[in-house]
């Protein structure tokens, strides 16, 4: 038989495909998987990679960061964020619209998109923000190339891209067709109760203040809005028992997804260990909620895990509670912590697989990402479940050089990652320059 000749060559690894597990070789050409199987007598390749011993997993897309590009690169930027996404072992990013300006029009988001042109390492896409000022013009601006669709801040955020009043969540409901992304509390009740924490200045209170009922309040009526208008949601970073109850009973209509700190981090403890640097919105919260999001994953109700990567300097984050900042890096350690949860046999990797690739793509209508098969984009990351590494801040790639988790051990780690067919980090090490591309979604009418 005739040799074959590829970009890449993977030789021996465990491939997860949609068939399970399997030891086979795989060939990346043009950006594209082009073969599956026994490839050693067949293929040949400039890059041919021994990859006995890994795993290789379809690449890991992170649905929820915030790279603070435009307006606040003192504590993020485009690539670094994506070069820690990478290094982490994530090959796609969504980036959320709460950057300086904001969001909110076309001109914002082609800003962006220029922004990343040949300086992000990993693929993008970017959330335009639902606002009363541009309610009635969502339904172009959510089909714009390289737009992630409409994310909607019910709470924790400020000027046009708080979205509170009922009339204003309604008309930004009925513009559009995509899947819309919330934050979910309610912001009365937090403005109401944020007098708990002034007076006692104690971060401990964090999830006292933002408490599950906020939570809820906010995710039963955004639920109850869409139904009206037959729209479909994505919930963002679900945190309590009682929000995995309610929304069990809607998933025909909507979508879940949480967090690594969610599943990771625990109160009183990290609060007392860690201060403010354990301080997000919602609330890192006791053992109650968390053991409520590993039922839901197992029972299926969480569709995707996503980092919501959030950074702040530590001098941003050394002011004192509650005027610190809500907020922590996670792009780059998201697939880290994971696995070491498979590991700990939290979640099997096949379970893996479906949070962090294949449901972001199945959900969201992503063009070619998801799986590894046959003509799908060459998205690929490699891990090796068996590797021990000790997460420090050293590693961290963030402009704001910190993690909740420096020193915390670890089982399970990304050893090289391919976007596009292109290696760009290699036996942990970075390598090429950063030449991501924007993520593609299918049209409207496939997506519904």
């Amino acid at each position: 038989m005739s040799e074959r000749h590829a970009d890449v060559l993977l030789h021996g690894g465990t491939v997860m495909t949609p068939n399970g597990a399997e030891r086979i070789d795989l060939a990346c050409r043009d950006g594209l998987i082009v073969a599956l199987g026994d490839l050693r007598d067949t293929w040949s390749a400039e890059n041919e990679v021994d990859v006995r011993g890994l795993h290789v997993l379809p690449g890991v897309i992170d649905s929820q960061v915030h790279f603070r590009e435009p307006g606040l690169t003192h504590k993020e930027d485009l690539e670094a964020g994506t070069r820690g996404a990478v290094l982490g072992g994530v090959t796609g990013v969504f980036e959320m619209p709460n950057t300086n300006p904001l969001t909110l029009w076309q001109a914002d988001l082609q800003t962006k998109l220029d922004a990343a042109a040949q300086r992000a390492w990993c693929n993008y896409a970017f959330y335009i923000g639902g606002s009363g000022s541009n309610a009635e013009q969502l339904a172009d601006l959510e089909n714009l190339p390289g737009c992630a669709g409409v994310k909607v801040f019910m709470g924790s955020s400020f000027g046009d891209l708080l979205a509170d009043d009922e009339s204003v969540l309604r008309r930004i409901l009925k513009h559009g067709r995509r899947r819309m992304a919330v934050h979910a509390e309610d912001e009365a009740r937090l403005r109401a109760r944020k007098a708990l924490v002034e007076a006692s200045g104690d971060v401990r209170q964090h999830p006292l203040w933002r408490d599950e009922t906020s939570a809820l309040m906010a995710t039963e009526r955004i639920v109850r809005l869409a139904a009206e208008v037959d729209r479909r949601l994505h919930v963002l970073h679900v945190s309590t028992t009682e929000e995995m109850t309610f929304l069990a009973r809607h998933k025909r209509r909507v979508t879940v997804e949480i967090t690594p700190h969610h599943l990771s981090l625990m109160a009183p403890d990290c609060y007392e260990r860690l201060g403010s640097l354990a301080q997000m919105n919602p609330p890192v919260r006791d053992r109650r909620h968390q053991e409520a999001l590993w039922r839901a994953i197992r029972d299926g109700v969480v569709d995707v895990v996503g980092s919501d990567h959030a950074p702040h300097t530590l001098q941003e984050k050394a002011k004192p509670y509650p005027h610190s900042p809500s907020g922590m890096t996670g792009v780059q350690t998201l697939l880290p912590l994971l696995l070491d949860h498979c590991n700990a046999g939290r979640l099997s990797l096949a379970r893996l697989v479906d949070l962090t690739s294949a449901g972001p793509a199945r959900i969201f209508g992503l063009e070619g990402k998801g799986r590894i098969a046959l003509g799908f984009d060459a998205d690929l990351t490699l891990v090796d479940l068996q590797a021990q590494r000790t997460i420090h801040n050293s590693w961290i790639a963030s402009r704001s050089g910190w993690t909740p988790y420096d020193g915390m051990q670890v089982k399970g780690w990304p050893i090289h990652t391919l976007v596009n067919g292109r290696l760009v980090v290699r036996d942990e090490q970075l390598q090429g320059a950063p030449q991501g591309q924007m993520l593609r979604f299918l049209d409207a009418d496939r997506r519904r």
